[in-house]
């Protein structure tokens, strides 16, 4: 494939690229709808909240601690042969997902996932950068950025259609077809690039950043669902994985090869960046997490229609997304992604507005304004991040963006989450304590099985539904409150040390490369010239 036709078909390998990364994407927000259906012992597997949790902290831990080994991967061995393999592994793991038997092997089955999504996002961003220059690069970086909050938006539309027609693995089964379609044109399409000078691969880093964010998660998820947050059971975990990713921190600083450079967050460019995308997601993932609960459990929605109900945030992420370029443009990076970051933050405030019979488009205006604001704040830090490097360092670049996002997912998850499960049990305390231990265990697990309880009590149980409610969105106002805080300090950051209009371009804006051109292995890479 030589570089002229590269070039003219661009366009078409961004849509497959963007394709593969959707998928990836959409499949954890796809679960969000069916976590209700997941928890029921009859239609599903029974999961405990904490079981719910661990199914998406799973992944998103998983995925987080291997994206910077697979973007050194992917720059030594070829993006386009990591990128399929990645999507035959997230095929596989899918299969297996779909037919779990139990809330065990789900969680393993997703863990399995992250590892095959943490080669394919890497791959996508890299190829792109590369193939792109830097006139166009920013309008292909929104448009990519674009697809990752459509798979927000659109996994629970998705799931809510499936589980109304088939089996709670329906939501997993999906993605193997769409995969196989993927594979086939990435074959045909997308052309073999590499970095001519890759790193070396760092396993010790990786088992630290791992075992410090699975450590900290399982002690955070633990003292949301015990409250008890000084027990040695809870504190420990927390204390032990603050230190093994301060151990991370230290040993990756002085490594010649490290799996995440932490040395590259000098760059102010960088670090606000990368920190703006990370708060970002950490106040809002948590908020995804128990707004599908309201819905379907206090509001009594179907899972099709809580899907529905995201779909302003959807029409957000298409509108703005791929304007955000523009916006940059005129308005630089800095006031764009501050805007965004405020917008995040008054949408997580307004849920302090939604109780248990407030109108849902009130719901659906809070969602509108979230993916507006995520749609602005998604593609230029991420244009920020890749134009502080240099080019062949692409796929450390997506790395870093990623690995923050899906960091900042699952300790979002674990957080928020945490807040709602101590202050829901907290506030039905007293409601709690009249009822048998078994049932008083699983009404204060969570909301699903407060309802749950109530109807196997028959008559009785009613009087449980309306307080359990009312304790439930108090938790939910509580927690997204605090996301609204994370979300402010996000913009503050942004305000702060992310470069005005008038920075300099970076190092990642000095030169064009493009792919490797097979044959022609001795220039992996050169400018691209003239018109496509």
């Amino acid at each position: 494939m030589d570089v002229q036709t590269i070039r003219r078909r661009r366009w078409y390998i961004l849509g497959v690229l963007t394709v593969s990364l959707l998928v990836v994407v959409l499949d954890n927000t796809i679960l969000n709808v069916a976590l209700k259906t997941i928890s029921d012992p009859d239609q599903g597997l029974g999961a405990s909240q904490s079981q719910l949790e661990w199914s998406i902290n799973s992944y998103t831990l998983v995925f987080a601690g291997l994206l910077f080994t697979f973007g050194v991967v992917g720059d030594r061995v070829g993006r386009k042969r990591v990128l399929i393999g990645g999507m035959a592994v997230f095929a596989i793991a899918s299969l297996l997902s779909a037919y779990a038997q139990s809330p065990g092997q789900l969680i393993w089955a997703r863990a399995l996932m992250g590892l095959g999504g943490a080669a394919v996002m890497p791959q996508t961003l890299s190829i792109i950068t590369n193939v792109f220059e830097p006139d166009e690069r920013a309008r292909a970086i929104g448009l990519w950025a674009g697809a990752v909050g459509l798979g927000v938006a659109i996994g629970p539309m998705t799931g809510g259609l499936l589980l109304a027609h088939f089996w709670w693995g329906s939501v997993f089964l999906i993605n193997v077809p769409v995969i196989a379609a993927g594979v086939l044109l990435t074959a045909f399409l997308v052309p073999e690039s590499r970095n001519p000078s890759p790193g070396r691969l760092d396993p010790a880093g990786v088992l630290l950043s791992i075992a410090g964010l699975v450590v900290l998660s399982y002690g955070i998820i633990q003292g949301g669902e015990s409250g008890a947050w000084l027990e040695p059971a809870v504190l420990g975990p927390i204390l032990g994985g603050v230190a093994l990713l301060a151990l991370f921190v230290w040993f990756e600083a002085r490594a010649e090869q490290p799996a995440f450079d932490v040395r590259l967050f000098k760059d102010p460019r960088m670090s606000a960046a990368v920190a703006s995308i990370a708060l970002c997601f950490f106040a809002a993932s948590g908020v995804f997490f128990f707004s599908n609960f309201y819905m379907q459990s206090v509001r009594g929605l179907s899972p099709l229609q809580s899907g529905a109900m995201v779909l302003p945030f959807a029409a957000a992420q298409l509108v703005f997304s791929p304007s955000s370029a523009a916006m940059v443009r005129r308005f630089g990076a800095k006031a764009v992604c501050t805007g965004g970051l405020l917008l995040v933050t008054g949408a997580l405030a307004g849920y302090q507005l939604i109780g248990t019979g407030t109108p849902l488009w009130v719901l659906g205006v809070v969602f509108f304004v979230q993916g507006a604001g995520m749609a602005n704040v998604m593609p230029p830090a991420t244009e920020s991040v890749m134009s502080a490097l240099p080019r062949e360092k692409a796929g450390a670049g997506s790395a870093i963006n990623n690995t923050a996002r899906q960091v900042a997912v699952a300790l979002g998850v674990a957080v928020l989450g945490s807040v709602v499960a101590s202050v829901y049990r907290d506030d039905l305390s007293g409601r709690l304590a009249a009822l048998p231990p078994g049932a008083r265990e699983a009404a204060g697990e969570s909301i699903g099985g407060a309802h749950a309880v109530a109807g196997r009590m028959g008559a009785a149980g009613q009087s449980l539904i309306d307080p359990a409610n009312a304790a439930f969105v108090h938790a939910m106002h509580a927690a997204a409150l605090a996301g609204a805080v994370i979300a402010f300090l996000g913009a503050m950051v942004v305000l702060r040390w992310m470069p005005g209009r008038g920075a300099g371009p970076g190092p990642g804006d000095a030169a064009v490369p493009v792919p490797v051109v097979p044959g022609r292995e001795g220039s992996r890479y050169e400018s691209v010239t003239g018109d496509a």
